[in-house]
């Protein structure tokens, strides 16, 4: 199993369940050169899957060792997007909320 894998598969030991009631999202996650995963919250559980989803809400494009940075918590996601190793289309500030569902 790949770092990215390994990395991914740690949110949801990390999910806040109370900061996701009545939530229903899908963050994708497009990490160049080790694949392609989604994390869906739904009525407070969270399930990662590998590959796209059609229905996420947002999608975070970076490569490995930045994705890797943010999962560890070592990079801090808004300095990533600022200096352009993150890039985040869909709903920005669903993006934002990944701190407070996944806190380190």
């Amino acid at each position: 199993m790949s770092a990215v894998a390994e990395h991914i598969k740690t949110y949801t030991s990390r999910f806040n369940a109370d900061a996701a009631a009545g939530l229903d999202l899908v963050f994708q996650f497009n990490i160049e050169g080790a694949g392609n995963y989604n994390l869906v919250v739904k009525d407070g559980s969270c399930a990662v899957q590998e590959g796209e989803n059609a229905d996420a809400n947002v999608t975070l494009s970076m490569d490995a060792e930045t994705f890797e940075g943010l999962a560890s918590g070592e990079t801090d996601g808004m300095q990533a997007f600022m200096m352009g190793k993150l890039r985040a289309d869909g709903d920005m500030m669903l993006a934002m909320k990944l701190n407070e569902l996944f806190p380190g």
